[in-house]
């Protein structure tokens, strides 16, 4: 295990979807890929987290521990049970799961815009979704299942109780299905303002996630991910992960933001 900067870069938080071989959708990556993208970070010293523990545990962190970094999927696909699981149990790598609530009572068919083009097309078997029961499995190997909502909407589009419903009835699911608290939460599209950040802390979520396009500053209830794909080859991943690339953009960022506010 290399010992190297990656430790005072801070956490990585990574945003996967689907995890299939013959899948071509952007959202989708295959096997092999996920496998050398977790195995670089095991080589660079990286340790497994939770989306919540390493929120929580951001500011205590010492520059000299091992960085942690969680691997998050958004959506809830039945393919990262049957395909993503074995990969992160194998590296000892936990994960966390952001399950549209709705589409977990049933199991079906994941259905919203985004998807919907590859309804009744030959990967519509891909938009299955995982059920309450197939959750449990990933709960009590150690995952840990949040919420990302209960339909899926953009969160920015809605009136202040349809936001408050599909944030805090999208967690009371999550709680009642699963035994155990739901910690955080992940906005649909990566779509939030302050006002959504807002009432995902009055809905008692203790972290949430984003998937900015560029770069921001980490906050609680708007915390970056990085948005891996299907076009991300290891070389691509390495520089989208890389420390000194992040630092640097975060710099870029901040400076851009200071230029904005003396004008």
């Amino acid at each position: 295990m290399r010992k190297h900067s990656d430790a005072q870069a801070g956490p990585l938080v990574l945003c996967y979807h689907a995890v299939s071989d013959d899948w071509s959708a952007d959202i989708s990556i295959t096997t092999a890929q996920l496998r050398e993208q977790l195995e670089f970070l095991v080589e660079r010293g990286y340790r497994g987290a939770t989306f919540s523990d390493v929120v929580a545990s951001a500011r205590s962190e010492s520059s000299g521990s091992a960085p942690p970094v969680a691997v998050t999927f958004d959506d809830a696909f039945s393919s990262i049970l049957e395909r993503a699981y074995p990969i992160l149990s194998s590296l000892r790598f936990p994960a966390t799961v952001f399950v549209v609530t709705e589409f977990a009572e049933t199991g079906g068919l994941l259905q919203w815009s985004g998807v919907d083009q590859w309804l009744g097309g030959v990967h519509e078997a891909e938009l299955q979704g995982l059920s309450w029961a197939e959750l449990r499995r990933l709960a009590a190997a150690g995952w840990e299942i949040g919420s990302h909502t209960r339909t899926h909407p953009h969160l920015t589009q809605l009136s202040d109780d349809a936001l408050a419903s599909e944030l805090r009835g999208s967690r009371e699911a999550c709680q009642r299905a699963l035994g155990c608290p739901c910690r955080s939460v992940a906005y649909p599209y990566g779509d939030f303002d302050s006002r959504v950040a807002a009432a995902a802390a009055q809905a008692g979520y203790e972290a949430a996630a984003t998937l900015p396009a560029g770069v921001t500053d980490r906050k609680v209830h708007a915390w970056p991910r990085i948005g891996i794909y299907h076009h991300d080859s290891l070389a691509r991943f390495r520089v989208k992960t890389s420390p000194a690339v992040r630092g640097l953009r975060k710099r870029f960022a901040r400076l851009e933001t200071l230029v904005r506010t003396r004008r």
